[in-house]
């Protein structure tokens, strides 16, 4: 089996929302939201494992105060399918 690389990380940018960058390296992932906002954003990850049997991952949401980072973490037992943050006022 080859080792994985790690993913290069994405950032997910929206109106008036935290900028979040996902990083998916191997089975983990991380995602650093920052808010320039002055309003609290609320920040989830959801991770989609790859195999079948494997528990997809959504951690519960934080809040991204004015001016703050927070910093999100899940993992699946094997590779990642796909991760992303969802946002909520």
């Amino acid at each position: 089996m080859a080792a994985e690389r790690a993913r290069p990380a994405t950032v997910q940018r929206s109106p008036a929302r935290a900028e979040c960058r996902v990083r998916i390296d191997g089975p983990d992932v991380t995602a650093d939201c920052y808010n320039p906002y002055p309003d609290s954003d609320h920040v989830q990850l959801h991770i989609e494992c790859d195999r079948w049997w494997d528990p997809d991952v959504d951690t519960a949401p934080v809040e991204a105060g004015p001016a703050q980072t927070v910093r999100l973490a899940g993992r699946c037992w094997l590779p990642v399918r796909e991760a992303w943050v969802s946002h909520e006022r």
